[in-house]
């Protein structure tokens, strides 16, 4: 009886080593729905980059991509959700140049970028746009510059929320303009752009194609773009350098992630089918129609970029901090 029962649970635990010993296999990847989050709120570049994305990719895979919003705590809390998430290739983050900033800019965040998530491919970059409520007196990048000078402290500038692009994007542009002006963070994206819009804040520096609608409309004026060249959507927008601001430059770039641990196969499958997306005819178009350029690396070019970019952010946060001192 009791040989009965020891092969009895030999038998039980050889059962159970298939699930518990070998990891996810990429032959059969995907054969469930995968879960994108956007650590960020609805409506925003990260959020519509990844229901565009996860569309196209269900029809690659013959299986749901669904997108779900975790935003707060300037994508720390999404971000967080993802790193403990099973590395199974079924919890995937969509992330931006927050969570690099984010490296430095809140160091008591219970996860490391580069050691709890894995790189999987870059999507697009955007250049953003500075913009300021239609009552402010300023005109031009030069009159907003010298209205801060004259008035130190007093003027505002909208973001959605600490360590976000927007948010470094105006710490950079304050440092290297040399003024003083207050950083007003709100939940997302679109909370900031509806702060600025009816002129609860002043200025807000936000990407090219979430902002060119209401450049259009009149809500805001556009002062100057933040990429090397001008925009091909504000083509009448000076880029910063030319206004005034020589040598600046800022973009608010997307990418996706997996918790660390995932299986290098179902990453380069992953990164594989991202890359076809993003040179897509149809998307190529798309994006280029409202400022974003696609983006292609491989898992490792994509991780020395999310390094490099963490040092470069790291810079800025400490001039941010000395301002604050």
């Amino acid at each position: 009886m009791a040989v009965s029962r020891l092969v009895w649970i030999l038998a039980v635990l050889m059962l159970g080593l298939p699930a518990l010993s070998f990891p996810a296999r990429a032959d059969d990847y995907p054969n469930r729905p995968i879960k994108i989050i956007v650590p960020f709120g609805a409506g925003g570049p990260a959020d519509v980059a990844a229901r565009l994305l996860g569309n196209v990719l269900q029809q690659s895979f013959g299986q749901p991509f669904v997108v779900e919003n975790r935003s707060g705590a300037g994508g720390i809390i999404g971000t967080l959700e993802v790193a403990k998430s099973p590395p199974d290739g079924y919890t995937l983050l969509m992330m931006s140049n927050t969570q690099t900033a984010n490296e430095s800019l809140v160091p008591q965040r219970k996860y490391e970028l580069m050691r709890d998530l894995a790189p999987i491919a870059p999507v697009n970059s955007s250049d953003l746009v500075i913009v300021v409520h239609p009552s402010l007196q300023a005109k031009t990048l030069q009159e907003f510059v010298a209205l801060a000078k004259s008035q130190p402290g007093k003027l505002n500038y909208a973001s959605s929320g600490q360590g976000t692009p927007y948010h470094m994007a105006g710490e950079l542009f304050k440092s290297m303009a040399g003024i003083d002006i207050v950083h007003v963070p709100y939940r997302n994206s679109g909370e900031a752009r509806s702060g600025v819009i009816g002129g609860q804040v002043q200025m807000m520096i936000d990407a090219v194609p979430a902002m060119a609608p209401n450049i259009g409309e009149h809500q805001v004026r556009a002062l100057a773009t933040t990429g090397k060249v001008r925009s091909s959507v504000l083509p009448d927008v000076p880029t910063v350098t030319e206004a005034g601001v020589p040598g600046y430059e800022a973009t608010i770039w997307l990418g996706l992630m997996a918790p660390a641990g995932t299986p290098k196969p179902i990453i380069d499958k992953l990164n594989a089918a991202v890359g076809a997306v993003v040179k897509r005819p149809e998307i190529v178009k798309l994006w280029g129609e409202q400022g974003a350029v696609p983006m292609s690396m491989s898992p490792q070019e994509f991780d020395k970029f999310l390094r490099d970019d963490i040092v470069k952010w790291a810079d800025v946060v400490k001039r941010f901090e000395k301002q604050q001192n």
